[in-house]
């Protein structure tokens, strides 16, 4: 019988854990997660990214849905854990699951620092520790107004870069005279200084903050001498604690952290804790290096091995800001016993400091040009001897031997054990070893594999040198990413020969593009059946079994088997007999819940699948169609009152939005698209978050585009102006057939035109007319063949085998 296995926490550490203990015994527990955030595991160290807008959150995914499904764990998202029972062996969520364990994990990370001075609990004060306070300052950077960050360390110029990337005018405020003074010596923290100055950030040093002003929300932040600078937002980055609060209620053993052995074992030998929450030997840790190497002891643990134990071993720090290069591992304290060997280039912005006792490296800053940073780590952490090296170790790798070496030459001078990724403990050997046994070929496949390069990426480049020199001639790093397993070919290729070898259906894709597979899988098929829909209107019929389910039944299935229904409401405008419609309908098919939803339309959840076609009928029958709240296509266009109403109001943005979604709803897209009107600059219908909104003024219409509001939060671009409806009809259709014949399956707006190239799309929309309107009569013709209401066709009969109910079987009678 299965133990019973319950993670408190959901970040990086545990992740590993379980990664490393799936590997060798993926049978042993029955493992059940209570996550405090509403979403799957990703990577913290790539927050900064995603603030600065270099990465979006499906990029610092580490754990999908579809992983926790593979391994059969029961994830509980949005979900605290508020008590631990030790006697009882039980823990008690806030939403009053209780669920019993035999072992449990407790990872529940830190919390935040805030300072204790007069206005830290304003609205507009934040922290920097999840992805909740990214979004909410990606928000807030939308105003182009002025920030605060307090706190000159890793974390706080990493958010100061990223808002000064969102567009804001931000001031670091940090208490010691220069920055990153734990990481740096003052030499490089006054390099950092003058760097982060250069990329339009102001820095004060030696600055206390005495309060932060406003009333309800901030307006500024006091300095201890007087200066008050003005600011909307503040960011405070000042440090962590662990975050012990439950552990401590439950009764184990808790100092500044939760006290483990370095078996990871707590006081009770039955719960382990691990990660920021974790106190060994008396020290917390913050890096994910050291995390990881927790993770590693725990996962075996759990797997028997009562042997693995956790020693602290020495970090690497870089920054992870575009255009700064900062390395820094070990002491570089200054002592008796010590000495140093610097390098200083004035002229090319280069700083090295090694620090050496007893002929060993025991620290090293480097600033400006790092790449020598995983030889010299390598170094300290063997106390390698470097009596021989002595003239030139300053130098690098590279000029050891008198002269420069090929950079190749250097990579594989490394030993096998040298360390490549500090964030994931990844060595030369294992990133060689995988390439060559595992037929890796690419930067992602390594990743994959060996998780190398897969966190905060400084040391791609040695990964990419290791793929080079592994594979020699053969290596790509430009090659094509293929759609799936069943093919060699990536979307664009297969696209592009769908249309020019004439191909109309999947078969026929499959057999003339060589496909892997008899009938491919779920990655591919759904991607050619919209494919072939977009690119042959009228000739290619669409394959039901190449949708997903909620694209099959016309409906959102529900996590209980339920669907909800959603018909749509031209530009969000019903009328009375559609209210007593769908009124009626939920009396009628005891729907149990019935809810306006943030697209202005009216979702009806908890319908039987059986009696889908039966609420459908009664919805055609008022008029009402298919809101296509399920579909890669148009979902809906959200209006305000406009012109007809408000007195602000400059157009009729109502009238506008309806004639949109009249025109454009059934058709097919790669991804869902959101659109809106909002009648006048004050933006009350949100269009400069969807994929396709328009802003109406005095002279017309300005066509926005490539915006997102959910997982990630991105403000659109404005793509043009347009001076009638009918020009700003012809923009936006044409826009949209683009993005459907370029775009990938899956691929939203916003993606899309980052891939491509706002430029690339201007060229196409704006400066060239007569390819506007080739774009735009092609989207015309789709719409001959995608203007047919699914649930109508239901209604009469289509796919009814989708719709009807189990059939029941008793049992035969003994006679027969």
């Amino acid at each position: 019988m299965r133990e019973k296995l319950v993670i408190i926490g959901n970040g990086m550490a545990p992740g590993r854990a379980l990664e490393k203990l799936l590997e060798t015994h993926p049978d042993r527990y029955d493992i059940t997660i209570f996550n405090a955030e509403p979403r799957v595991n990703y990577d913290r160290i790539m927050l900064s990214p995603v603030l600065s807008g270099e990465k979006q959150f499906d990029d610092i995914v580490i754990h999908g849905d579809a992983w926790y499904i593979k391994h059969g764990i029961m994830l509980y998202k949005g979900c605290k854990v508020t008590a631990i029972d030790r006697e009882a062996r039980t823990v008690t969520a806030a939403n009053g699951t209780v669920e019993p364990y035999d072992k449990l994990v407790i990872a529940t990370g830190s919390v935040p620092f805030i300072i204790p001075v007069p206005g830290n609990n304003l609205a507009g004060v934040l922290s920097y520790r999840d992805l909740d306070d990214v979004h909410a300052m990606m928000l807030a950077a939308k105003s182009r107004g002025r920030a605060v960050v307090i706190g000159g360390g890793l974390l706080g110029l990493e958010a100061a870069a990223g808002l000064n990337e969102q567009g804001m005018d931000v001031t670091v405020v940090h208490l010691q005279p220069t920055l990153m003074e734990r990481q740096l010596d003052p030499a490089a923290g006054y390099l950092l200084g003058e760097a982060i100055k250069s990329h339009g950030i102001k820095v004060v040093t030696g600055a206390n903050t005495k309060q932060i002003l406003g009333e309800k929300r901030v307006e500024g932040v006091e300095l201890s001498d007087g200066t008050v600078l003005p600011a909307g937002l503040v960011v405070m980055a000042v440090g962590i604690r662990p975050n012990a609060a439950l552990a401590k209620e439950a009764g184990l053993a808790v100092n500044r952290g939760i006290v483990v052995d370095t078996q990871m074992r707590t006081s009770d030998p039955s719960i382990y804790a691990l990660g920021e929450c974790a106190e060994v030997n008396g020290a917390c840790f913050g890096l994910v290096a050291p995390l990881y190497d927790m993770a590693n002891v725990l996962a075996a643990q759990l797997a028997g091995d009562t042997v693995a134990s956790f020693k602290a071993e020495v970090t690497a720090t870089r920054l992870k800001v575009t255009g700064i290069n900062l390395y820094s591992a070990g002491d570089f304290a200054e002592g008796e016993d010590r000495e140093e060997i610097v390098l200083r280039d004035a002229a090319a912005g280069v700083y090295k400091r090694l620090i050496l006792k007893d002929d060993r490296i025991i620290g090293t800053v480097l600033y400006g040009e790092t790449g020598d940073g995983p030889w010299f780590f390598d170094m300290m952490k063997k106390g390698t001897d470097t009596t021989a090296l002595r003239d030139t170790l300053i130098f690098g790798q590279a000029y050891q031997g008198g002269s420069p070496l090929d950079p190749m030459a250097a990579v594989a001078a490394l030993p096998d054990d040298a360390e490549i990724c500090g964030c994931n403990g990844v060595c030369k050997s294992r990133i060689t070893g995988a390439i060559a046994g595992k037929g890796l070929t690419s930067l992602d496949d390594v990743r994959a594999h060996t998780k190398a390069s897969a966190s905060c990426g400084s040391c791609t480049g040695l990964v990419e040198k290791l793929l080079q020199m592994t594979l020699g001639d053969s290596y790509n790093p430009a090659a094509v990413q293929p759609m799936c397993k069943c093919t060699d070919l990536g979307h664009d290729e297969v696209r592009r020969l769908i249309v020019a070898k004439g191909l109309k259906s999947i078969p026929e894709v499959m057999q003339q593009l060589e496909w892997k597979t008899s009938c491919g899988c779920a990655k591919c098929r759904p991607a050619l059946n919209y494919y072939l829909l977009a690119d042959w209107p009228g000739d290619y019929v669409d394959d039901g079994q190449s949708r997903f389910i909620n694209e099959r039944v016309h409906a959102n299935i529900q996590k209980d088997g339920t669907y909800s229904v959603v018909p749509r409401m031209w530009g969000g405008v019903t009328s009375p007999k559609e209210l007593r419609a769908i009124a009626d309908v939920a009396d009628k098919f005891h729907i149990p819940t019935v809810k306006v939803t943030g697209g202005q339309r009216i979702d009806l959840l908890g319908v039987k699948k059986e009696d889908l076609p039966g609420v459908w009928a009664d919805l055609n029958a008022a008029g009402m169609v298919s809101g296509a709240a399920y579909a890669k296509g148009l979902r809906t266009v959200k209006t305000c009152v406009g012109s007809e109403w408000c007195r602000f109001g400059t157009q009729d943005s109502t009238g506008l939005g309806i004639r949109i979604e009249k025109f454009m709803w059934g058709s097919w897209t790669p991804a869902k698209v959101k659109m809106a009107v909002s009648g006048c600059p004050r933006n009350c219908a949100e269009a400069t978050c969807k994929d396709v909104g328009v802003i109406c003024v005095d002279s017309g219409y300005d066509i926005h585009f490539a915006g997102a509001a959910g997982l990630d939060i991105k403000g659109t671009e404005l793509l043009c102006h347009a001076d009638t409806e009918d020009e700003a009809l012809e923009i936006i259709a044409a826009l949209v057939q683009l993005y459907r014949e370029q775009g990938r399956y899956l691929e939203r707006i916003y993606k899309w035109a980052k891939r491509v190239g706002i430029d690339s799309i201007k060229a196409n929309i704006v400066s060239d007319l007569e390819k506007r309107r080739r774009y735009y009569d092609r989207f015309v013709h789709s719409q001959k063949f995608a203007q047919i209401d699914p649930w109508e066709e239901r209604v009469n009969g289509k796919d009814a085998h989708e719709f009807a109910a189990m059939a029941e079987f008793g049992v035969p009678a003994a006679a027969e």
